[in-house]
């Protein structure tokens, strides 16, 4: 009798352990069906990513302007003259800039156009319309048209690098931006004789210049680079206006603003020279 009693009691706990695993089976095939529902029901989110506004971004969007907009004392401010126009909080380049140039000769004189505000840019408002069409996506936002003086002290202030007085500057980089009460322009590059090629609203218009090299020679690297540049892709205006030489001010006179990481010189635009940047601005 306890005998078959052991033998009963055996088959209940080996029916007990049965049903438990059974039901740990089923459970578990319950848990797994919901997991695979769940992913079904769930939908793939993907990471959003985040912009970067770029060195290459600047130096293609000050090119657009090139070669088809004239020098207006007061072009790209409001009609109040306390800061960015209409033309300077709009993406892209106004029809109206080339309009007006088309209409000029060899013999523009910018003191007959002052203050037609929307027919050209002035050198803070060619500055302020870059950077505008770098870091906005829209028109009407506010702008980045301000006194030539301001500029760099602006830029600092919102974080985008740091500035240099005119008197510690030792070496110029892609991008650099350099200014001072009455004027502001955009480096491009440093040429091995320590000229600069630059990008400016100066009379008669936006266009690529060079400087003198640090030893006065007047016909250095860069000028003769912004005579190429000039002539070759924007001869139009080269047959009208062909002086591509700044003044040897320019290597003294202006304070220097460089970017820090709020630009990303992801394609390494730094470390070209200047025939290099010239090469993969036009001909990439």
């Amino acid at each position: 009798m306890k005998k078959i009693i052991k033998v009963t009691g055996l088959a209940v706990m080996s029916f007990a352990l049965c049903f438990t695993m059974q039901g740990c089976k089923n459970q578990k095939q319950e848990e797994d069906t919901k997991v695979v529902e769940d992913q079904k029901e769930k939908p793939v989110v993907k990471e959003e990513v985040k912009e970067e506004y770029t060195l290459t971004k600047l130096i293609e969007t000050a090119m657009e302007p090139v070669g088809e907009t004239m020098y207006i004392w007061g072009g790209g401010w409001n009609e109040e003259d306390t800061g960015s126009g209409i033309d300077t909080r709009r993406m892209g380049v106004s029809k109206r800039w080339k309009e007006f140039y088309e209409q000029q000769n060899s013999g523009y004189n910018f003191q007959t156009t002052m203050y037609q505000i929307h027919d050209g840019l002035d050198c803070s408002g060619y500055i302020g319309w870059i950077l505008y069409n770098v870091f906005e996506k829209e028109d009407n936002k506010p702008g980045y048209v301000s006194l030539s003086g301001d500029m760099i002290d602006d830029f600092v202030s919102r974080g985008w690098g740091t500035k240099t007085d005119n008197t510690s500057i030792t070496n110029y980089e892609c991008g650099d931006i350099l200014a001072n009460d009455g004027h502001v322009f955009l480096v491009l590059a440093q040429c091995d004789d320590g000229s600069l090629l630059i990008a400016h609203s100066a009379p008669p218009g936006v266009r690529i210049s060079g400087t003198p090299a640090l030893d006065y020679t007047l016909n250095s690297e860069a000028v003769l680079l912004a005579d190429q540049i000039m002539s070759t892709y924007y001869p139009d205006w080269y047959q009208r206006y062909p002086e591509c030489a700044a003044e040897y001010s320019y290597l003294m006179d202006y304070d220097q603003f460089r970017w820090n990481d709020t630009l990303k010189d992801v394609d390494h635009l730094r470390d070209k020279t200047a025939e290099q940047l010239v090469d993969y601005i036009f001909n990439k």
